[in-house]
Order: C-alpha cells, then structure tokens, then sequence
C-alpha cells in the first residue's frame, strides 16, 4: 500500500492508537503493523509511543482534548496523524476543525491526503515553539 509509506513509520516503531471504532479502514491498520513489525498500541498504552494516529469523526467530541490527550505519552518529535471521513461520508471532519483543534494545542495541520478509500490522513506537527 504505497499511502501508507506517506506516513513515515518505520520498523520498531511504537504506534498508538486512539479512537478505534468498527468503521475503521483495517487495511491501513494492518499496513502499519506491518511496516512497524507491531501491532498498534490502544488508548490504554502506558509507555512512550513514537507516533500517534487517531481516527476522528464529526461526533466524537473535542479535538482539542483527544490531541492533549494523544501527546501525553508521545515522544517528542513523534508523529500525530488524524484520519477523518472523507467529504461525503458519515462523520465527516473539516479541514478547518482539525486546524482550530491544532492550534489551540500548539500544533500545525500540515499535508491532508487520502488514506483509504473512506479516509483521509492529514498529519499535524509541532510548530517548533521555544519553551
């Protein structure tokens, strides 16, 4: 699956997993095992993660708090993608929610592309503020 590649995961990475629903594209998921060489961590994943994807629809609350709550245990430079429906599809999520969300948490939506055939992918990065 060359979009998956776009995501810049690599072997012996730690991936953890937010928002995990029956509607999510398995294929993806099962992509980046694979390339990891290890299956996603869930929500409940205690240690540092190395990257973060979140599956985010229209009605799954505040953005703002999943992303906090995603950067909790995230190693610093990690990768955070959120992977939305796309336009047309049930819980679809505006490009503009997830830039409000990104920066009220000191994020930047960055490239948005198609992940899955129902998904799109848009990753999010740190601004590079000095503490």
């Amino acid at each position: 699956m060359a979009k998956i590649d776009r995501l810049n995961f690599g072997p012996g990475q730690v991936v953890q997993e937010f928002g995990w629903d029956d509607d999510v594209a398995d294929e993806v998921r099962l992509a980046i095992e694979d390339v990891t060489g290890s299956e996603l961590a869930d929500e409940d994943y205690g240690d540092v993660a190395n990257a973060v994807v979140i599956w985010w629809r229209t009605d799954d609350g505040d953005l703002a708090d999943m992303l906090v709550d995603s950067m909790n245990m995230l190693e610093d430079g990690g990768a955070i993608w959120v992977f939305t429906p796309k336009a047309g599809r049930t819980g679809f999520v505006s490009h503009a929610e997830i830039e409000d969300a990104a920066d009220i948490t000191g994020l930047h939506a960055m490239n948005t592309f198609e992940i899955a055939p129902n998904w799109s992918a848009t990753a999010l990065s740190n601004r590079g503020r000095s503490k």
